[in-house]
Formats: structure tokens, sequence, C-alpha cells
């Protein structure tokens, strides 16, 4: 059965839900599915769904509930004969809910975060709009439960990740170029600098490294609101030649493969797929046990997890990867084989069994 799926995403930027949205959009395609992907204008995802050869459409809503490109993507819906609206972007939620209105389309939307849904009447209506929510882990699953949506309107469908992409670790003479000396050992996070991946967590928790393992080099690679408040911390801690920030980099991925440890220290998370990239670089991994990073990583076997705000251990973590080579070697054997366990195929069909499931009146 093939099925017309319009996915939208108004994001700006290019985080891990953009990433997630064109790697389905594109594996759909491939399977003969009609796959065409709404998002801003000059924003990557669009850029790079044009570049796949994906249909486009151009979505620019000013407000949550834009009437105007709510009517646009309806003229769209119904032009194209659109059959699933998937809204990728919480943002994207309220503008979808009024362009399906009206039409034989069916809403599914996909819920990234493990953060509680805000208990209004909006919100309500938006969600209460979809036919199926879509849970990137059984954590976010639990907090959607918790928010008042039925268990029988979720559907669980883990991201995935690309074991198909070849990507160079970023050479040493380029790392020394952003501040990493050639002979230091390195632990890269990618994550926005915002409160829910708590960087300062990370800056403290690398403060505890140098205890054990002196030289070490931690590279935050991302922004966001929180960059003065970590710049603030990594000089407090003494830090400023040890811990650097990379800010947002497009060779990110090149980044992650190069380190000797891969961390996020959140607080909350839905998933963090950003550690399926370092599983599939078989990059040993050091992380929270935070909402659904324990689906991802288990302890012991395809990482270390430890205990959310807790810097010492999480510093212990890491130095326990950069000074035990059998256990470092160990976890990155066992890491691409966890990964297969997430690849972009199996998430592809696990969405298209929400997608049938909704057809069929579920």
């Amino acid at each position: 059965m093939t099925i017309r799926v319009l996915h939208v995403d108004t994001e700006r930027g290019w985080r891990g839900g953009e990433r997630q949205a064109l790697w389905l959009a594109r594996e759909l395609a491939r399977r003969g599915h009609a796959s065409v992907v709404a998002a801003r204008d000059g924003e990557p995802l669009l850029d790079r769904a044009r570049a796949a050869g994906l249909e486009t459409i151009v979505c620019a809503p000013v407000s949550e509930l834009d009437v105007v490109a709510a009517w646009r993507l309806r003229r769209e819906i119904r032009a194209r004969g659109i059959e699933i609206v998937h809204a990728h972007a919480a943002h994207a939620v309220a503008v979808c809910a009024l362009a399906t209105t009206g039409t034989d389309a069916r809403l599914v939307v996909s819920r990234r975060v493990d953060f509680p849904l805000r208990r209004n009447a909006g919100t309500r209506w938006k969600y209460g709009r979809a036919r199926l929510i879509i849970a990137i882990s059984e954590a976010v699953k639990r907090v959607l439960v918790a928010s008042g949506v039925q268990a029988a309107r979720i559907a669980v469908a883990p991201d995935g990740v690309d074991l198909e992409r070849r990507v160079a670790p970023l050479p040493r003479a380029t790392l020394a170029s952003l501040g990493i000396r050639a002979d230091a050992p390195v632990v890269v996070q990618v994550a926005q600098l915002v409160g829910h991946k708590d960087p300062v967590n990370f800056a403290r928790a690398m403060a505890h490294v140098q205890a054990s393992v002196p030289g070490a080099q931690g590279f935050l690679v991302g922004d966001g609101p929180l960059r003065g408040e970590v710049e603030a911390e990594i000089s407090r801690l003494g830090l400023t030649d040890l811990v650097k920030l990379a800010g947002y980099r497009t060779d990110a991925d090149a980044i992650l493969a190069a380190a000797d440890v891969a961390c996020l220290a959140s607080k909350e998370e839905g998933m963090g797929s950003v550690l399926l990239d370092a599983l599939a670089f078989g990059v040993p991994v050091a992380a929270t046990t935070a909402g659904g990073i324990p689906e991802v990583i288990v302890d012991g076997e395809s990482g270390l997890l430890v205990p959310p705000r807790n810097p010492d251990a999480l510093g212990d973590a890491i130095a326990r990867l950069l000074t035990d080579p059998a256990l470092s070697a160990r976890l990155r054997g066992n890491a691409r084989l966890r990964a297969a366990e997430f690849s972009v195929e199996r998430m592809a069909d696990r969405t298209l069994d929400a997608y049938a499931r909704v057809l069929a009146g579920g």
C-alpha cells in the first residue's frame, strides 16, 4: 500500500528532530511512498530535502495559530491527496491541526521530549486533533500518559540512525585549530546549550575528570541561551584551556567520530539520538539515566550510565573510559551492534505501522 505523507517541521536550524524528519521522509520515498517535506525556506531541512530529491513545500507560520499558513497547507493537502500529515515538531502541531480540519487527512504528531504537556485548552485541542502521537521512547510515552493522553493514542517509534553514512573523524590537526591539543584525550558532547541538556553538569564533570586524567579536554558542540552561564562556570572552575565551546558546527558528526568519549549530561531527555551516532561511530559513551537514555545505552554493555545532576559520578564514568583500555575496547565492539537495533529502516517500519493503524481507523 502506497501512503501519501506530508512531513511538517517549522523549526529553525538543524537539530536531531529535523534530521530524523529528513531521514524518515527519504526512507519512505525510497520505498515508493509519496513523501513531501514542508519546512521554512532557507532552513537546512528544506535545503537538504530538496538536495535529496524530495518534494518540498515552504511553510513559515508567524505563530502557532497562523491561519494563513494553515490555509496554504490545507490547499496543498487537498491538491496532493495527502493521507497523513505528520507534525515532527511541537510548534508545528497547531498549524497542522488547523490545516487538516475539513480534510480527509489524518494528523500524526511526533513527541520528542520528556516534558509534560501544558495543561491548557490550546494544548488539549491541538493534541486532541491528532489521531496518534508517536513517542520516541517509552519514557516519553509515560510522560504523555501522566499528562492525560490515553495510552491507546500513543505509539512508540524510537529514533533511527543512518548506518550507511561514512563519517571520517575530524583530523587532529583540525581539532588543534579549535583549541584541542593533539595529545589530549577528548570528551565530546553534541547538544544545545539549554537547560535540559545540562551543559553545566558537563563542565563540572570535566573538572572532576582532571584528578584521574590531567589534561583531558572537553568539547561542547552546539549553541544556545546558556552559553554565557556555561562560559562563566568553565572560568570559575579554572577550565578555560580544558573545556572548549565550539558553537554550532556543520561538521559535528566528524567531531563526535574523533572523540575518545561521547558524553550526554542531560537532566531530562526524550531519547538522546546523538547517542545513536556515537554508537554507530564506535565511540564509548558516558551519559546520565535521564528520560529515554537507558533505552539506548545498556549500562556496562554499550556505555556507562550515571544519575543526572551528579557531575562527580559522570566524571568518574568518563575517567574509567579514558583509563581502562579493555573496557573502552569492549564498549566500542558492542556499540555498532547496538546501533543496528536503531537503524533508519527499523524506525521507518515502526512509523509505517503507526500510519497503517491510523488509516485503518485505530
